[in-house]
């Protein structure tokens, strides 16, 4: 039966291969490779002789069409990516998508995955988490990223390139407070593997004085924000929204509506507004 098959590959270690896996890649008419030339160590390492062809994220759209030709003539594809399993901040989703379009069967064959194994490690709540991936490349947009996560409550979990493990790790820090549990998770099953546990600052301070952990593939794991921390962003926000409608009504009626709008002690509120450097025309409000 024609299939096209989600292969799960090692991060690192070669002997994380799976049995299942193995006997795919050698039974399908064609493999679907992130880079031909990195799989091909797998393959030969497997002993396996299956025909690879590239499939990356600058020919995906592009090949999509071809490999769902290849499908619908009776032929099995396992696609598989660089390191780890499809589709999870790897190429995949619109052959997959297609493939369902088109009535194919889709079978996951599981396997390793980096950001599972690194929650395994971390240290921090696995119960409940979210996947992040990449950040953005740039720190504006990274810290604007950051900051809709910061009152984020479930674990969160990030890739970073080596060569922004850094930068990254200070926004982070900035954001989310120096004190925020982290973990870093660094070559995970290679040689040099990493699992690092404490808070960003110190983490922050690791990388900088250990010029080798700014290589290798990374993970981070960060704890989500504890109730004391969303409750203080909440008064912040509250604070800058009282100051908006000064500029149309008086203080007491600023921090009512905006009590009520964001879920925040009104009594407390009215207590921070009362320091709030606020323009001249509206300092008799904060005497009312």
């Amino acid at each position: 039966m024609n299939t096209l098959y989600i292969v799960a590959t090692p991060i690192g270690n070669l002997n994380d291969i799976s049995l299942r896996a193995l006997e795919v890649l050698k039974s399908v008419s064609l493999i679907a490779a992130e880079d031909t030339r990195h799989s091909q160590k797998l393959l030969h390492h497997c002993g396996i002789n299956t025909k690879l062809i590239s499939y990356h994220e600058h020919n995906e759209r592009e090949s999509v069409n071809n490999l769902i030709k290849i499908l619908k003539s009776g032929k099995s594809i396992a696609l598989i990516s660089d390191a780890g399993t499809p589709c999870i901040s790897d190429p995949g989703y619109h052959i997959v998508k297609a493939a369902l379009e088109n009535h194919i069967r889709v079978v996951p064959i599981p396997g390793a995955c980096a950001a599972i194994s690194a929650l395994s490690v971390s240290g921090l709540p696995s119960d409940h988490f979210i996947f992040e991936g990449f950040l953005p490349a740039s720190s504006v947009s990274r810290k604007n990223r950051l900051a809709k996560l910061k009152s984020e409550t479930r674990t969160l979990i990030f890739y970073e390139a080596p060569h922004r493990i850094e930068e990254c790790i200070k926004d982070l820090g900035e954001i989310f407070g120096e004190n925020r549990e982290v973990t870093l998770a660094r070559e995970l099953t290679k040689t040099y593997e990493t699992i690092y546990k404490s808070n960003l600052k110190n983490l922050y301070d690791f990388i900088r004085n250990n010029p080798n952990q700014s290589k290798g593939e990374c993970v981070i794991i960060v704890k989500g924000s504890s109730p004391e921390e969303i409750e203080q962003h909440n008064l912040e926000q509250a604070k800058k929204l009282v100051l908006i409608l000064l500029e149309n009504m008086p203080l007491k009626k600023a921090v009512k509506i905006t009590a009520e709008l964001l879920s925040v002690s009104k009594n407390e509120l009215y207590s921070e507004a009362l320091k709030l450097k606020v323009p001249a025309p509206f300092e008799d409000f904060l005497k009312s």
